[in-house]
This record gives structure tokens, sequence and C-alpha cells, in this order.
């Protein structure tokens, strides 16, 4: 195992950090992050790292965009992987950034068996997923005891198209769900879960450039969906089950008085 420990030295010369970019604002990136911003010689970033964490780095880094899009062009994961390898192997320091949280669909697994096969040291730097970041905006919780004991973190689509999931278990009352990637999938998604009887007016926050200077939180239920993501072009994250809180205290009040 050539994992090195947080407080490791990472910008020795041939070693490799793996670093969380947060959802955009610099001041959620994390000291360790910041550190690696400041010391690398080359920055390998994904597209979704904003100007304003990038200004960070040092003068004289080396930052190249890997970026890739989903159903769109990029750069392909075995490329990124060898073009890491390549710096490293060159007795560079290497910042692999990417945003909000490497382990959360941010294919590190593939990355971290391309520097173990070639006997490349490493330590891995967390970040601010975006779901944590989109539900700040909103004023809400992921969980709530009496609500949703679990939480579900989702992808709209994979490398085959879009991705199935357990659609019986996001279509109960109460369920919450992250989900990532999903703008294109919206109709997808939409179906499967009526089709598992979810609610038409199931709550879903459209939380558009979270945590950015352009953010914007766009209120909509599971039936009025597809039309809601009209005009959203940033990354977004939908959040099932989720309104923003000032709609969330009104629906609930609306509840009670059906119920009284």
């Amino acid at each position: 195992m050539t994992q090195k420990p947080l407080s490791y030295d990472a910008c020795t010369p041939g070693h490799v950090t793996l670093a969380g970019g947060g959802p955009g604002d610099p001041d959620l990136l994390t000291v360790a992050v910041v550190r690696a911003l400041q010391n690398a010689d080359v920055i390998l970033h994904d597209r979704l790292i904003s100007a304003e964490v990038l200004a960070l780095a040092a003068p004289d880094a080396q930052c190249i965009e890997t970026g890739k899009e989903g159903f769109g062009p990029g750069m392909t994961q075995a490329a990124i992987s060898a073009l890491i390898v390549t710096y490293a192997r060159q007795g560079r320091a290497v910042l692999r950034l990417k945003s909000g949280d490497p382990a959360v669909f941010g294919r590190l697994d593939e990355e971290l068996e391309a520097l173990e096969a070639a006997g490349i040291s490493f330590t891995i730097l967390p970040g601010i997923t975006a779901a944590s970041a989109a539900v700040a905006a909103l004023g809400q919780s992921l969980t709530q005891r009496g609500r949703n004991g679990e939480l579900r973190i989702l992808t709209g689509h994979d490398v085959t198209g879009y991705a199935d999931h357990d659609w019986r278990a996001l279509a109960r009352p109460g369920a919450v769900a992250a989900i990532y990637m999903g703008k294109r999938a919206a109709r997808f998604l939409q179906g499967r879960l009526l089709m598992h009887g979810a609610a038409p007016g199931t709550p879903i926050s459209i939380v558009e450039n979270a945590s950015r200077a352009d953010q914007r939180i766009v209120a909509a239920t599971l039936i009025t969906l597809p039309g809601a993501l009209e005009g959203i072009t940033g990354p977004a994250v939908l959040l099932l089950g989720l309104a923003p809180r000032a709609a969330a205290r009104m629906r609930l009040a609306a509840l009670k008085e059906v119920t009284q």
C-alpha cells in the first residue's frame, strides 16, 4: 500500500495528492487542500473547479484541465490516469483536483489503481461534496429524525447511460436522495419514480452552482421537474424529498390543516 497519512508532506517530488476542491466557493476548501494548491508543481483539475479555487495555486504551477462531461466530449479516464502517472514519474509534485469530494463520483478508485500499479505514493484529501453545499443553501438537513433514517446519493447516469436504482425505496414517503448529474435524466427519473408509486407532489429542490456567487435554487415537484430544469445550465444537484426551508414549513402547515 502506498497511501501516505494526511500529515505527510504532499508536495514531495513524485508524490500525488488526490484532493477535493469543494463545490466552488474557495472559503469551503480545507486548509490541507489550500496548502496542496500552493505547493503543487502540476495541477490536473476537472472542468468544474472554479477560477477562484485555481487562483490559489502557485504562480508557476502548471494547471491542466482534464474535463469530462456526461454524454459529451472529454478526456478519457485512461488518459487522465496516464497523465497523473507520467508527471509523478518526472519527479513533479502532482495535485489531482476534483470538484466536491474525490470519493463521491470522482473515479477515485481508477486513479488509485493506476498509481498503485506504478508504485507511486499518494495522499487523499477529502472535500465538501455538492450535496452538503446544496442542502445548506436550502436551510434543510439531509437527515431528520422521524423523516428519513437513511440518505441516498445517486448518479443520474453512468458510463452506459441512464442509471437504474432501487426505485421502490426512493418512491417511499419521506425518502431523501441527492441526485448528481441528473439534469438530462430528469424524465427518466420522473417516470421510474411515478411508476413505483411516488407521489406527483413529492418535493424536489434543484440547486444550481451550489455555494457559488451565481447559485440558484428552484423549488419543484416530481411532476414539474423536467420543466423546472429548463434554463438550468450549470452543474446542479437534485434533492429528492426536500423543499427550501420556507416551502417546507408551508407544506407541513398545509398537511396539518388537512389532518385536523
